[in-house]
């Protein structure tokens, strides 16, 4: 999280604050728009150069700003993606008839 910090210092300079929850939220929905446009692309939906590449450095930030607002607020990514997969085992289970 030292880049989070340094990107912090960076805003209160450009910004007068760090951004907050709310604002890491948003852009996380803008890279979330952006890497739809760039799955299309690899399904040959779309016509992107190098789309390859641009998902991979997309998908990198989308999982960034999702770590950034876990430890925001003040959640156990590890923890809960553990619990939210065991729900999602257990449901399959659950509805195998």
């Amino acid at each position: 999280m030292d880049l989070r910090r340094q990107y912090e210092e960076k805003e209160k300079q450009l910004y007068g604050s760090p951004l907050t929850d709310e604002d890491i939220a948003q852009g996380f929905l803008g890279d979330v728009n952006n890497l739809v446009k760039l799955v299309m692309a690899e399904q040959g939906k779309r016509e992107i150069a190098n789309s390859k590449e641009k998902l991979e450095s997309q998908l990198a930030h989308c999982l960034w700003s999702v770590i950034v607002l876990a430890k925001m607020q003040d959640i156990d990514l590890q923890q809960s993606f553990m619990e939210a997969m065991d729900r999602l085992e257990n449901h399959l289970l659950e509805t195998q008839d």
